[in-house]
């Protein structure tokens, strides 16, 4: 499975900027947290009749996108109708399938032949000569500091069918690009329906988290509020500042015991516990992304004392900055899921 490394001068392989996210605002710089590894993308040019089977993907999130015709998701005991235009994000690499019709007969992804483009881009070519269908799917790794919060408060799934509002021009300009992409291979065209892909996920999470009920608690819900979003915002921007909850109280324009308590309220834990755990998540992706000193990291995330930054960590993880970077110096160059299923 892909566990890449990346350095200051190498960002990571589909990092999303603040710009795609939406940055400025609670909301995009949560979503600005989420780091992609993309593992697999596929092109594919489905007739009828045919069916795909995906397998369980732990730990990844996969986007189905019909461009042209029409299929059916079945994900657990729930079946769904894609038509072109339509997207499906499963947030938690559950088993599915996809069917040219709800009856349709299907095969195992990893044992339907493709063109192997390159080590994760793939054009599959599949089914019985029937009706078309093109589908493009995206299996991506969100590998960052926080991102199991936001990931434990999504749905299983999250299905988009109609961009009338806000969103519709962005998503619409973005589905173009990756359907012409998808009619003919050109030079460079896998970097651009990578990222298009990426880019695809950030609007469908922005979709959701913008439109859909929410709980009333939970770090989503601490992101959604305007006071405690902005707190939030500001830990998460300046781990290294010397923060006081008189001073997020402050940030946040409320008195120092009113804004601990709705914070405890919102996202479950006590704001000074939260920018502690953030700080350790953050230097966590930090050693395992960089390869800037340990003592440089501890400075960034807020500690003036290498020991302390240390002897914190370890309480935190249950292991030491130096076991944490010897374990990301030592593992192997990453692998294509179709490679990881091999066999």
């Amino acid at each position: 499975m892909v566990n890449p490394r990346s350095t200051r001068e190498g960002a990571p392989a589909a990092a999303v900027n603040a710009g795609a996210a939406g940055a400025g605002e609670p909301l995009g710089d949560g979503l600005h947290l989420l780091r992609f590894t993309g593992a697999l993308y596929c092109r594919a040019e489905l007739s009828a009749p045919w069916g795909v089977e995906f397998p369980r993907l732990d730990g990844y999130m996969t986007l189905p996108v019909v461009l042209a015709g029409r299929c059916v998701l079945e994900i657990g005991d729930e079946r769904h109708l894609l038509e072109a235009g339509s997207a499906a994000l499963i947030t938690r690499g559950l088993p599915h399938r996809m069917l040219s019709e709800a009856d349709a007969a299907s095969t195992p992804l990893f044992e339907i032949p493709v063109e192997q483009l390159s080590e994760t881009y793939e054009h599959m070519r599949f089914g019985g000569g029937g009706e078309r269908a093109q589908v493009a799917y995206a299996a991506l790794r969100v590998d960052a500091p926080l991102a199991a919060r936001l990931i434990a408060e999504l749905p299983d799934l999250i299905r988009v069918d109609a961009w009338d509002d806000g969103e519709a021009g962005a998503f619409q300009a973005v589905l173009r690009l990756l359907a012409r992409e998808a009619e003919v291979i050109e030079p460079g065209g896998e970097a651009v329906m990578t990222r298009l892909a990426d880019v695809l996920v950030i609007q469908v999470l922005r979709w959701w988290l913008r439109n859909a009920d929410h709980d009333a608690t939970g770090w989503l819900a601490g992101l959604r509020d305007r006071q405690i979003g902005h707190a939030l915002a500001r830990m998460h921007a300046r781990p290294d500042e010397d923060w006081s909850l008189v001073e997020l109280a402050r940030q946040s324009n409320m008195s120092r015991s009113a804004f601990a308590e709705r914070f405890t309220t919102l996202v479950g834990e006590p704001p000074m516990r939260y920018l502690a755990g953030w700080r350790l998540e953050q230097a966590h992706a930090e050693l395992v992304h960089t390869i800037d000193p340990i003592a440089v990291i501890s400075s960034r995330v807020g500690y003036s004392s290498e020991a302390a930054f240390s002897r914190a960590f370890k309480r935190y993880h249950g292991t030491t900055p130096g076991s944490v970077r010897h374990s990301a110096a030592a593992t192997q160059r990453p692998t294509a899921v179709r490679a990881g299923h091999a066999g």
